[in-house]
This record gives C-alpha cells, structure tokens and sequence, in this order.
C-alpha cells in the first residue's frame, strides 16, 4: 500500500455487532464481545499510523432504550476492556477522554472511567475520546447553556468560543468519519464538528473492520480534495 496521508482526527460509529451475531446464529452479546477486540487493534494501530485523536461511538444516550440486559453486558465489557488496556494505554501514551455524561452512568462504570483518565492524563501520543452516553444535539444544548452562564455578550459567542465548550473543546475537528455496517446515517454522532469532516461508509460490520480496511479508508480519504468552501482552481493556485 502506499503511504498514508494520516489525518488528525479519526471518528468511528462502531455499527453492526448485533447484526454479526446473529449471520452467525450467537447472541448479540457474542457481537459486543468480538466489537470490543476490533477496538482494541483499531486503537493500536492508529496509535502506529501517527493518528492524534480517535473517538469511538461507544454508548449513545439513545441506547438506553435497548433490553436492560444488553445494555448492562456493553457496560461490563467496557469496564473488562479498561480494566485490561489501562497498562496498555499508557505504554502507548495514549490518553483517555470521555464524551458525554459520565455522571448519569452506573457507578462501577463511572469509577473505572476516571481511574483509566487519571492514571493517563499526562500521555501526549494520542487522545482516545470514547463517546459515552453521547448525544450530539445534547452536546450543543450544553455549550449553549455554558455560555450563557459565563454571561458573555452576543459578540463574544464566536465558533471557537462554542467550539471551547463541546466535549471535544482544544481538539481539532475530525477529518474522517467512519461508519461501519451499510448504514448512512450519523445518529446524533458530532453533529458541530463534522461540518467539514469526510466521510467514509462501509457495509463491513464492525466485528470484521480491520486494520487493512482502516487504512483502506484513510487511503480514499488522501484521494479526495477537501475545499472547505473553495473551489478547486483556487486549491490547485494555492489560494
């Protein structure tokens, strides 16, 4: 393959687990499980690539509506996931973020979390942003309201005076949204930052996305001419 253009800032909507469980006549639970390692090697081969920041859809504020018992299973394979990785994760020098309300979710989940985002706070390789109890439009609610209570002026409420209050706030904006599954479709996934972002759809469910298909997708990404509103004459003149 040839070299990548790495960019800096991946974003995942990991789709599909449910869907690859049950071709295989297992429980959707077998799905999350088989999920759960993708991430691992999807997290360690961007930190290889050189990519800066990956954030993982993980649990969006929706998914509180699936069967209690599923969503209690995601919770424990997220907490067994950190649990094993957090040596790892800092070997790597890659520093936890979490995206969303972390106080709203079981309190087993929530200590691990802040455990894992203690003990790698100072890693600088990579940010791993996991989405969790995530809601996009939620998000923009809550910068709003952030804003406000600071009291500043109309004129003072500038993109990167929002931009400071997203979760994602002194991280730049992803330059490659992937989704996984044949869905088309953000799901109230980082509905602010992905104004420019590209975006790459693939009917591989997530069980099955591996690093060559990763690479495939930052490859159709180095191909393609972001504009941001210019056009191309003007890119190709250097404007």
């Amino acid at each position: 393959m040839p070299e990548l253009n790495i960019p800096a800032h991946i974003a995942i909507i990991m789709d599909g687990n449910g869907r690859w469980a049950k071709q295989r006549g297992l429980p959707r639970t077998e799905g999350h499980k088989a999920g759960t390692e993708t991430a691992r090697a999807v997290v360690t081969r961007c930190r290889e690539l050189g990519v800066k920041h990956l954030t993982l859809y993980t649990f969006s504020k929706e998914n509180w509506s699936r069967p209690e018992s599923e969503v209690k299973t995601l919770f424990k394979l997220l907490t067994t996931f950190l649990t094993r990785e957090e040596k790892s994760l800092k070997e790597q020098g890659i520093r936890l973020k979490v995206l969303g309300e972390i106080d709203d979710m079981p309190m087993a989940v929530r200590q691990v979390l802040k455990h894992v985002m203690r003990q790698t706070k100072n890693c600088t390789d990579m940010t791993l942003n996991l989405a969790l109890n995530y809601s996009g439009r939620d998000e923009i609610l809550r910068a709003t309201k952030a804003l406000v209570a600071k009291g500043i002026s109309v004129d003072e409420i500038t993109e990167e005076a929002f931009a400071a209050e997203l979760w994602t706030g002194g991280q730049p904006d992803p330059d490659l949204i992937i989704r996984t599954s044949g869905e088309l479709r953000l799901s109230n996934y980082l509905l602010f930052q992905c104004a420019y972002s590209e975006f790459y759809f693939t009917d591989i469910f997530w069980p099955d996305f591996s690093s060559e298909e990763l690479e495939k997708a930052i490859a159709v990404l180095g191909n393609r001419q972001r504009r941001f509103g210019k056009t191309g004459d003007q890119l190709d003149n250097g404007e």
